[in-house]
């Protein structure tokens, strides 16, 4: 196997036997970038002498104290709302195009110390609002199974990224699945934690109360491993909390003790039957194996979608005034008359059709007269949902359902049809407004395109669904 296509736990163990040095793994996967990128198109930046001088320095702390972590020396991809000091951060808009990060996001902070590489900034639908990453200034990326199909998102550029070989991992951010779906479109290992669980400080906010930063990985020792250096409480971010157990990569055991619920409201018309018919052989695998399943009942689970969309874009539309082109990045200052003009033309100009498309929904279901008819009521289905979810835990381990309700569609299939793409967001969504965790992982293919399956896990318990979820991996290898 090529070095850029090793995990993160057997590039570790190559390290450790001086097999092969850091700068020879990072010159692996830059190579595959320059090799590939050009018709992926899954970095925005890459960051060719910036990686090399840092592994340089890897190597040189390797030979003198050894290897003290499962990530120092591993070359790493971060989606392009994360920021990294003195490093571009566009977050896909022209709005930012020429901005530079003046600081480093806590993830980043923590994975500095972890001794980690960074190759580069990865593509996403613009401020990771969309599913199909074609909605970014920098052009679509693609799908490293097939080059004519989306590669999903938002957080595509770091799962085809993966996928491909062009990094051994990466990081992403999931606000209503954008972490997830990529993942099952790429057919790599994608987990979005627990809310809380992974500081959002230095991550750009598309709607705060639903994003949080996860792993991309190839596999779920290696999303275990990534997810470790990144967890924990920050003073800079209220809303970060000190987990009571910390994640362990997971040792194989039999499922003879887990239930896993089967919503069945995640089973009906509108699932692709062949996507269906993976899910099913994965349940009689799994069975097999000792698995209990439990019908259960998610009976608000068919308002959460619509429910999304209305907190999600009020979110954005908070969340974006800031980018107004005074205080930083694109500006038609020069070309306006007044202030007025300024805010009016640089966001006209600087956001894309789909921000633009958000900013006006937020702004309507918040304006007086229809704030309690919208995003008062959307809070309170918001509740519901979040209950339906506890009350299942009290009687499961984890509910398994799919990831996506359809198949990877091919690029510009629905980039006129929003609703369309809205739309398959269905099986995601309610995780980020219940705030729990949930890991999506590769359970077969349908003519050659990776098909993922979504683990649901009750709040904080990562632990258990990373087990469960090494299982379905043994099961396909």
């Amino acid at each position: 196997m090529s070095l850029n296509n090793l995990t993160i736990i057997q590039a570790h163990q190559g390290l450790k036997k001086k097999e092969f040095s850091s700068q020879e793994l990072t010159k692996a996967c830059l190579k595959e970038i320059k090799d590939k990128d050009k018709k992926i198109n899954a970095f925005i930046t890459v960051l060719e002498k910036q990686a090399l001088a840092q592994a340089r320095e890897v190597d040189k702390r390797i030979r003198v104290q050894g290897l003290d972590n499962h990530l120092r020396g591993i070359p790493l991809a971060i989606k392009d709302n994360i920021l990294i000091q003195d490093v571009p951060c566009t977050a896909g808009s022209k709005i930012l195009k020429n901005y530079k990060a003046g600081y480093d996001a806590t993830v980043i902070k923590k994975l500095k110390q972890a001794g980690n590489i960074f190759l580069g900034k990865t593509n996403l639908d613009e401020f990771a609002m969309g599913n199909s990453t074609e909605m970014s200034e920098f052009g679509p990326t693609k799908n490293p199974n097939n080059l004519e199909y989306v590669a999903g998102g938002s957080s595509g550029g770091s799962a085809a990224a993966v996928a491909d070989g062009m990094c051994l991992a990466g990081l992403g951010s999931d606000t209503g699945g954008s972490i997830r779906q990529p993942a099952s479109f790429c057919g790599v290992v994608g987990l979005k934690p627990t809310y809380g669980r992974v500081s959002r400080y230095g991550l750009m906010a598309m709607a705060s109360s639903l994003d949080q930063i996860g792993p991309l990985a190839r596999s779920v020792d290696d999303a275990a491993v990534l997810l470790r250096a990144i967890e924990g409480k920050d003073d800079l971010d209220s809303t970060s909390v000190e987990p009571n157990h910390s994640i362990e990569i997971p040792s194989l055991k039999d499922l003879r003790n887990f239930k896993i619920g089967l919503p069945k409201e995640y089973f009906v018309k509108g699932l692709d039957p062949e996507i269906k018919n993976v899910i099913n052989q994965l349940i009689e695998n799994l069975e097999e194996r000792g698995a209990d399943f439990i019908e259960v009942s998610l009976p608000h689970a068919s308002a959460a979608l619509a429910c999304y969309y209305i907190i999600m874009p009020a979110e954005v539309s908070a969340n974006l005034a800031r980018y107004d082109g005074i205080k930083y990045g694109f500006s038609l200052d020069k070309e306006s008359k007044n202030l007025l003009d300024v805010y009016l033309n640089s966001r006209t100009s600087g956001f894309g059709e789909e921000a633009k498309r958000r900013i006006i929904l937020g702004a309507y279901v918040l304006s007086a007269g229809y704030y309690q008819d919208y995003y008062l009521q959307a809070q309170k289905v918001r509740t519901l949902v979040k209950q339906d979810f506890e009350k299942v835990f009290q009687e499961i381990d984890c509910l398994l359902t799919p990831v996506s309700p359809v198949l990877p569609w091919k690029l510009g299939e629905k980039i006129n049809d929003p609703l369309s793409m809205y739309l398959a967001d269905v099986y995601t969504v309610s995780v980020n407004l219940a705030g729990l965790p949930a890991i999506s992982l590769p359970a077969g293919k349908v003519d050659d395109l990776p098909i993922g399956c979504q683990l649901i896990g009750d709040y904080f318990q990562e632990n258990k669904i990373l087990q469960i979820a090494k299982a379905i991996e043994c099961l396909n290898p």
